[in-house]
């Protein structure tokens, strides 16, 4: 197998990418392409160390696209960019699975374009996994599509569902619509028509629906997988990261207030490094692009070297997973005539 690696996307790139694909092929071993600039590229593995591990090799791009570009045009303005080159890559099957940490509306376009959709389905969603009570719960879609239909919410419910099953081996996961309250009618047009069309997939057992969940329940646990449109989707994840931001500075300041209270940190010291490790971002990877034919892994844009290379793993673990082909086989139940 071969994950293509942009090495020149994210805050901290092209140093996380080029170590983080390097350690990912030595630990996995899978075949790492890392695309971007060879010189760079190539200083930074010899720096490390990494300039002779076995399935590792480096494609150049002379260019790169940055969080300020337009990410509906940049791949057209920027061809010879590492995402542009990458995603060319993928689509002539010189690799399996495409990683990037870069701008987020331009690898969602190239995933479109480069990878393209399996035939059905309406968009691409992003779904990334975030931690709740008892486990961790997927969001379907996060920030992809701010206007949706509810065949496309229907579609984010299986496409959420399968991936659970296949990636996150949930057996029958719990599938809840993100709405302002659990009753039947409560909601605007668009959550009541799709809140029919996922009763229905329920009752027909095609997805294990459980109805409406407010963002209150999603961290506590309500459902595996949470379905909402990309806007109110991207929303809840960002206040969710917010308030786990504020509640651990606030956990930190009542510890470090004085002699006591540090005291008492070191009494608890192996369960509050539990507690920070469950919000920790580079222990998961990334999220991908899910209803896309091709496996594109969006990492976060602060990725280290750890959390690219779990992406790589996730990547991997996604092409192996037989989802593609999952979703091709349910497609006639994701669709609206």
């Amino acid at each position: 197998m071969k994950i293509i690696v942009d090495a020149m996307g994210g805050d901290h790139a092209p140093s996380s990418a080029v170590i983080g694909g390097a350690q990912a092929a030595q630990i996995y071993g899978e075949q790492v392409v890392l695309v971007g600039d060879q010189d760079r590229i190539g200083a930074i593995l010899r720096e490390k160390g990494l300039d002779h591990v076995p399935g590792l090799s480096i494609h150049p791009a002379s260019d790169l696209v940055d969080m300020h570009d337009d990410p509906a045009t940049v791949l057209r303005r920027k061809p010879d960019s590492s995402m542009a080159v990458a995603f060319r890559l993928l689509k002539a099957g010189e690799g399996d699975a495409l990683v990037s940490a870069g701008n987020t509306g331009a690898l969602l376009t190239g995933a479109t374009l480069y990878g393209g959709r399996i035939k059905g389905i309406r968009r691409g969603a992003l779904a990334p996994v975030m931690p709740c009570k008892g486990g961790q719960v997927m969001l379907c879609d996060a920030g992809a599509n701010t206007e949706c239909t509810a065949e496309m919410l229907l579609q984010f419910a299986f496409l959420g569902a399968l991936y659970a099953e296949k990636i996150g081996k949930i057996p029958s996961p719990r599938v809840g619509l993100v709405n302002n309250g659990t009753e039947d009618t409560k909601g605007d047009p668009l959550r009541k028509e799709a809140y029919a069309l996922l009763k229905k997939a329920g009752d027909e057992g095609r997805i294990n629906f459980v109805g409406n969940v407010e963002g209150s329940m999603v961290p506590l646990g309500a459902c595996d997988v949470a379905v909402c449109d990309g806007y109110s989707g991207n929303v809840l994840l960002k206040t969710i990261e917010g308030v786990a931001r504020f509640m651990a500075g606030e956990i930190k300041s009542v510890f470090t207030r004085n002699i006591a209270t540090k005291l008492g940190y070191l009494a608890c010291k192996k369960g509050m490094d539990e507690f920070r490790g469950l919000f920790d971002q580079d222990r998961i990877g990334g999220a991908p692009f899910l209803g896309i034919a091709k496996p594109v892994i969006k990492a976060h844009g602060s990725s280290n070297e750890t959390a690219v290379q779990n992406a790589v793993r996730q990547a991997i673990d996604y092409t192996k997973s037989g989802m593609i082909e999952a979703v091709a086989d349910n497609i006639r139940y994701m669709t609206v005539e």
